[in-house]
């Protein structure tokens, strides 16, 4: 599952980049538009992948000062 937002969250950045630099929506321009219902389930998947992948940061937060401390 990690892997899976992982995915999506760069295919997401690489389209936001694309976007912002050329004015090219790339999902938009392979499945039909930003209307088109394939484009939709696309940018709602990349969307539910960011927020899930917001686990990731607070993980590492959580993780880095357990291991710190040996007795």
């Amino acid at each position: 599952m990690d892997t899976l937002a992982l995915i999506l969250v760069i295919i997401g950045a690489i389209n936001w980049g694309l976007i912002g630099l050329f004015n090219f929506d790339l999902v938009a321009s392979l499945f039909g538009g930003q209307t088109a219902m394939l484009s939709r389930i696309i940018y709602s998947l990349v969307g539910l992948a960011g927020l899930y992948s917001i686990t990731f940061l607070m993980g590492n937060r959580l993780h880095t000062g357990t291991d710190t401390k040996k007795d």
